[in-house]
């Protein structure tokens, strides 16, 4: 347990630092005054000053924040040229949005090492069968494990889904269906006849096989990071979609008076990562990925308190032509941090509850994962 909870927390602090460092970089290149680098949550326990910024180590050990020289408040402006309030609104923007986008960088670099170490699927146009249920139609009728599926009731097959579409239409009634089987390096065709059952067992198809249409391949090593880096951000980009319609559903559901039933909080999260970390380093590096889109996409939501509501305050100083007053916005931006750590606790004590029904940690992931 201990190490689990080491590895949570591990993992919380490099998502929470490589958002905070985005600001960070991009504050310093803009001419804004860092007042602080913080590693982990206040009080503070160590804190060294390299040239105008303090490099503090505090006491909650996960995450970390950036605190801007007039960040929020003009009153304790003491470098007004130095201070993000008065810098121009695309100055402000860039280091609001660097955060999302230095999680969303981190999430392509943690899928490109995934990739680069487990390879690289394709598809191969070969629908190939990996298992073959005992018992099964599959079984009876002499189908193996490597054989390749060719034709299905005279229909030829390139792809998972055509097989499986065809099989489904002929259920109860027998089909011929050819193979393509090597044997001791010889290619042979073998034609049989195979029966869908109509009402299969649970976890089972019609024929009782399993099968796929994709195989992976390891590109040269000197060009492995590169190809990962392009699927890496391929897969960034899945993700980013996954968890928009993710949110988009959540907040429809909100609105429509329901408790969303797929939400996951820090126990939900935690649970995971230590099952991803049991499975090993490239299951929990790519969790790291998932989560850092997750962060990405989270924070750019335009509600107060996230990078998304600063960008919506100035939208509106885009259209009124003014700066809103920052007392307003601050408040704005604390009653927010309220209300998220207000559902932060309500999701929560769900988690618990749903940990507690479940009756163990794998219970209670295959519950979140449904």
């Amino acid at each position: 347990m201990v190490g689990s909870i080491l590895v949570f927390l591990v993992v919380l602090s490099i998502l929470i630092l490589v958002h905070e460092l985005g600001h960070f970089l991009m504050a310093r290149r803009s001419g804004v005054l860092v007042e602080e680098f913080g590693f982990g949550l206040p009080p503070r326990i160590y804190g060294v000053r390299i040239g105008e910024t303090v490099y503090s180590i505090n006491l909650l050990p996960f995450g970390g924040f950036v605190r801007l020289h007039g960040e929020s408040d003009e009153e304790g402006i003491s470098q007004p040229g130095k201070a993000f309030l008065n810098k121009n609104k695309r100055t402000r923007i860039s280091i609001i949005v660097a955060g999302v986008v230095m999680n969303f960088i981190l999430g392509i670099l943690a899928f490109a090492v995934v990739y680069s170490f487990s390879g690289i699927p394709r598809e191969t146009q070969n629908v190939k069968v990996v298992e073959v249920s005992p018992g099964s139609p599959a079984q009876v009728g002499g189908v193996i494990v490597g054989d390749v599926i060719r034709r299905v009731a005279s229909k030829d097959i390139s792809s998972n889904d055509e097989f499986i579409s065809l099989v489904e239409e002929e259920k109860g009634k027998k089909i011929p269906v050819e193979l393509e089987r090597e044997t001791n390096g010889q290619k042979e065709t073998k034609k049989i006849t195979l029966t869908p059952r109509e009402s299969p067992p649970e976890g089972e198809g019609p024929l009782g096989v399993t099968i796929t249409d994709s195989e992976v391949y390891y590109p040269p090593v000197l060009a492995r990071p590169f190809v990962g880096i392009y699927y890496g951000f391929k897969e960034a980009l899945f993700w980013g979609k996954t968890v928009t319609l993710g949110f988009v559903k959540i907040f429809t559901d909100l609105f429509a008076g329901q408790v969303p039933k797929d939400l996951a909080g820090p126990v939900g999260i935690f649970a995971i990562t230590s099952e991803a970390a049991k499975i090993g380093v490239l299951a929990l590096i790519n969790f790291v990925g998932i989560l850092s889109v997750n962060l990405a996409i989270l924070n750019i939501i335009p509600f107060p308190a996230l990078d998304g509501g600063r960008l919506a305050f100035i939208g509106v100083e885009a259209v009124l032509g003014r700066k809103v007053l920052p007392k307003f916005e601050a408040m704005a931006h604390t009653i927010g941090m309220i209300i998220l750590l207000l559902a932060l606790l309500a999701i929560t004590a769900h988690d618990i509850q749903r940990l507690i029904a479940s009756g163990s940690i794998s219970g209670f992931i295959e519950n979140v994962l449904k």
